[in-house]
C-alpha cells in the first residue's frame, strides 16, 4: 500500500497540479503522525512589535501532538520534487536539531548552492518537533506576507516551519534573513502576477501560493486544533463565502443554510479513503482543463451529492460521493473579508475568532495589504513607521444629521462619502505642501461596495448601517483592470491576458504629469502598538480658529496647553512659513482640515495636483437592475453643479472623472 502511494506521489509532483500539494499532504498524513500545516498565526501584543525583535508572548499557541492522524490546511503543503519524502527518524521527530530563526548566516559567508536547498531528509528532520512541521510558500512579490507569517509563528516560540520558494529571489533572501527555506524547483515570476490570471492559475495548480499569508490565525490564545478535533469524524472542514450567519455561537454553519461557494482558503483534511478518493478525482479535474479555477472545480465535486446529515448534533453531512463527510466552518470566526471587515460579525456575537481570510475586497494585493494593516495584523519594518518629513492627521467633521438622519440610500451615502472626501483632499493638499504622509481617517459609508446590484447591504447578513468601510469601498489603492480598461476606451477582450494591477493612491506616478507623490497611511496607524517612541512622543495639535478673532494668528509660538492656534482658509506661503519650524515634531493632527487651505500659489502645481487625486477615487457598485448599475466617485464632485450619483448613462460616459 505505501509503494503504491509513493508511486501515486510521484505521479502527482510531476504533473505540478495546484492540488497535487492537497494530494501530497494527504498521503503524508497517512504516513506521519499529526502532520499539520498551517499558513499563518497571529498574536496581538501589548508589547513591543518591533521589527523581527520582538520577545515571544506566549507558548499557549504551540502546536501539540494530536491523537487524530489528520493535515490541516489554509496554505496545503508543497510537494517536494519527484522523489520520495522519506519520513524523520524519531530523533528528528522531536526536533533535536531544530534550528534557530532571525539569526543571519555571517556576511562573509557565500551563499550555499541551489542544490542544497532541496528538499531533503536532513532539511525536514532539522525543522520538525513533535512530529509537527508547518509550511507555506510564495514568491518575492509577497515577501512581506512571509516574513510576516514567520514573525507570528516566532512570537509564539513556535519555530519548526519551513518556506518554500518559487524564485530564487525569494531564496536568497530568506536565507541571508535566517529564516528556513527551501527550493521548489518552480522557477516563477518575482512580480505580483494578479488574481485571476492565467498565471495565476498557474501558479494555483503548481503550489496555491496566492492563499499563502493573505489569511492569518487571529488569536494565539484561540488555538484552532482543539476547535478541529471537536469534529474528529470529519474527512473535510471547509471555510466558505458565506455572508449571512448560520449560527450564533461557534457551532459549524448550519450546511443546509449555506448558499456561497465553499472556499478553499481555509482547510482541514483528515487522511481517510474518502479523502483520498476526492483527493484523486480533484485532481485528475485540474489536469484535465487548466481553464478550471481549483475552488471552482472542489465545489463541482464536492457538490455532487448534499446530504442527509451523518447526524442530528455535530453539524456534519454526507457530499460528494455519499461517503465523504463535511462540515462548513462557522464564517463568523473563520472569518473572510466581509464578516471580518465589514459586518464585524465575530464582535456583533461576542465570539473571537480564529482566522481571518481577505476575500471580498477590491485593490488586488496592495488591497489585502493595506486591510491587514488597518486592522493592525500586518507586520512591517521600522521605517513604516517613521516616513521622511514626518505625518500629519486630522480629525473629521461628519454631521450627526449625515450620518445617522433619514433612509440609507444611493443618495444619502454619497451625500455622506463626498463630504468625508471633500475634506480628505484638502488633507492631500496640505500633506503634498509640507512633504509629510497623511493618515487617512476612517471612513463612515451607509452602504456596502459588492460585484453586482443590491439593496445596500447584503440581504440577512448582519451589516450594520452606517458602518466604517475599508479604503477600497471608496479609494482605488489599485485600480481594477475593467476600470483601466474603460478608462482608455479599450476592447473589452483587452482583459483577455490583462493581468497586471495598475496601483493608484501607492503607484509613484510621474512627477511631471502628476506632481509630487503623497504617501498615505491607514487610519489606526497612529493607534498601531509598533508605533516607535520617537513617534509617539513627538507631536503637534493644531487647532483651526477664525481669523481676526482674539488669538487666532498666523504664528508658530504654541499656547500654554501645547497646541497650536491657526487661521482658517490660509494660503500656501502661510503654511510653509509657519509650519517650517516644526520640521522636526514627527506628527502634526490637525482638528479639522475643512476651509483649512486656500489652494497651491503655482497652478502648474494645482492642476497637477488635481490630475493626481482625481484618480484616487473608484466606484460604489452596484444599483439594482441597472446595466451599468456602478457610480464613479467625483473627487471634484462639489465643482460641479447638478452633480447627481447615478450611473453611467451612455458608453461614452462609462469611464472615471478624469
Amino acid at each position: 500500500m505505501v509503494e503504491g502511494w509513493r508511486n501515486g506521489l510521484r505521479e502527482a509532483t510531476n504533473s505540478k497540479p495546484l492540488f497535487v500539494t492537497i494530494y501530497a499532504t494527504v498521503i503524508i498524513g497517512v504516513l506521519v503522525s499529526s502532520f499539520y500545516v498551517f499558513s499563518a498565526i497571529y498574536s496581538p501584543t501589548n508589547g513591543s512589535t518591533s521589527w523581527l525583535s520582538s520577545p515571544p508572548l506566549s507558548t499557549a499557541g504551540r502546536i501539540r501532538q494530536s491523537p487524530q492522524e489528520n493535515a490541516t490546511f489554509q496554505t496545503p503543503v508543497v510537494p517536494p520534487p519527484p522523489r520520495e519524502l522519506p519520513l524523520p527518524s524519531p530523533e528528528e521527530a522531536q526536533g533535536k536539531s531544530l534550528g534557530k530563526i532571525w539569526v543571519s548566516p555571517p556576511r562573509d559567508k557565500k551563499m550555499p548552492p541551489l542544490e542544497s536547498f532541496k528538499l531533503t531528509k536532513e532539511l525536514f528532520g532539522e525543522r520538525v518537533k513533535d512530529n509537527v512541521i508547518i509550511v507555506t510558500f510564495g514568491n518575492y512579490a509577497f515577501m512581506d506576507f512571509i516574513l510576516t507569517w514567520v514573525k507570528h509563528l516566532t512570537d509564539l516560540d513556535i519555530s519548526n516551519l519551513l518556506v518554500g520558494a518559487m524564485d530564487t529571489k525569494l531564496l536568497e533572501a530568506l536565507y541571508w534573513k535566517g529564516v528556513p527555506v527551501f527550493d521548489m524547483g518552480s522557477h516563477m515570476s518575482t512580480v505580483d502576477v494578479g488574481w485571476g490570471s492565467p498565471t495565476f492559475h498557474k501558479m494555483g495548480r503548481e503550489s496555491y501560493s496566492h492563499r499563502l499569508c493573505l489569511a492569518l490565525w487571529l488569536r494565539a490564545s484561540n488555538n484552532p486544533l482543539p476547535y478541529l478535533a471537536r469534529y474528529p469524524e470529519a474527512d473535510v472542514l471547509t471555510s466558505s463565502d458565506q455572508v449571512v450567519p448560520t449560527v450564533v455561537d461557534d457551532s459549524l454553519d448550519i450546511w443546509q443554510q449555506v448558499g456561497a461557494a465553499y472556499n478553499i482558503g481555509i482547510f482541514h483534511w483528515r487522511p481517510t479513503e474518502s479523502a483520498k478518493k476526492l483527493a484523486k478525482e480533484w485532481k485528475e479535474m485540474l489536469l484535465a482543463d487548466d481553464k478550471v479555477w481549483d475552488q471552482n472545480g472542489f465545489n463541482e465535486i464536492v457538490r455532487k451529492q448534499l446530504g442527509p446529515s451523518v447526524d442530528g448534533d455535530s453539524g456534519l453531512f454526507y457530499a460528494y460521493d455519499g461517503n465523504l463527510k463535511v462540515g462548513i466552518l462557522p464564517a463568523s470566526i473563520f472569518c473572510s473579508g466581509h464578516t471580518y471587515f465589514v459586518q464585524a460579525m465575530y464582535q456583533q456575537l461576542r465570539l473571537e475568532p480564529y482566522a481571518l481570510h481577505t476575500t471580498f475586497q477590491y485593490a488586488g494585493t496592495e488591497g489585502k495589504r493595506h486591510r491587514l494593516r488597518e486592522g493592525m495584523v500586518f507586520f512591517d519594518p521600522p521605517e513604516y513607521y517613521d516616513a521622511p518629513g514626518g505625518f500629519i492627521s486630522f480629525k473629521p467633521s461628519i454631521p450627526k444629521s449625515l450620518l445617522l438622519d433619514g433612509k440609507h440610500t444611493i443618495e444619502s451615502h454619497f451625500t455622506l462619502v463626498n463630504h468625508q472626501m471633500k475634506q480628505i483632499r484638502s488633507a492631500l493638499a496640505i500633506a503634498s505642501l509640507l512633504n509629510r504622509t497623511l493618515v487617512m481617517p476612517p471612513i463612515w459609508c451607509r452602504l456596502d461596495r459588492l460585484w453586482f446590484g443590491h439593496p445596500g447591504t447584503l440581504v440577512g447578513s448582519m451589516t450594520r448601517q452606517p458602518f466604517i468601510c475599508p479604503l477600497d469601498h471608496v479609494f482605488e489603492v489599485s485600480m481594477p483592470i475593467y476600470l483601466l480598461v474603460l478608462s482608455l476606451k479599450l476592447p473589452h477582450n483587452t482583459l483577455e491576458g490583462f493581468h497586471l494591477q495598475v496601483n493608484i493612491m501607492l503607484k509613484e506616478l510621474p512627477e511631471d504629469e502628476f506632481g509630487p507623490g503623497i504617501g498615505i497611511r491607514e487610519y489606526s496607524f497612529l493607534d498601531n502598538p509598533a508605533l516607535p517612541k520617537q513617534v509617539k512622543d513627538s507631536w503637534l495639535d493644531v487647532q483651526l480658529c477664525q481669523e481676526g478673532k482674539e488669538g487666532c494668528e498666523a504664528t508658530n509660538i504654541t499656547t500654554p496647553s501645547g497646541f497650536l492656534k491657526f487661521p482658517k482658509r490660509s494660503n500656501e506661503d502661510t503654511f510653509k512659513a509657519i509650519f517650517s519650524s516644526f520640521n522636526d515634531v514627527k506628527v502634526i493632527k490637525f482638528s479639522s482640515v475643512e476651509d483649512a487651505f486656500t489652494g497651491f500659489s503655482d497652478k502648474g502645481r494645482e492642476e497637477r495636483f488635481r490630475r493626481r487625486v482625481k484618480r484616487y477615487v473608484g466606484i460604489w457598485c452596484c444599483e439594482e437592475n441597472k446595466t451599468p448599475g456602478h457610480i464613479y466617485y467625483d473627487m471634484y464632485w462639489d465643482e460641479k453643479p447638478g452633480w447627481k450619483p447615478v450611473p453611467p448613462q451612455t458608453p461614452e460616459e462609462d469611464h472615471p472623472p478624469v
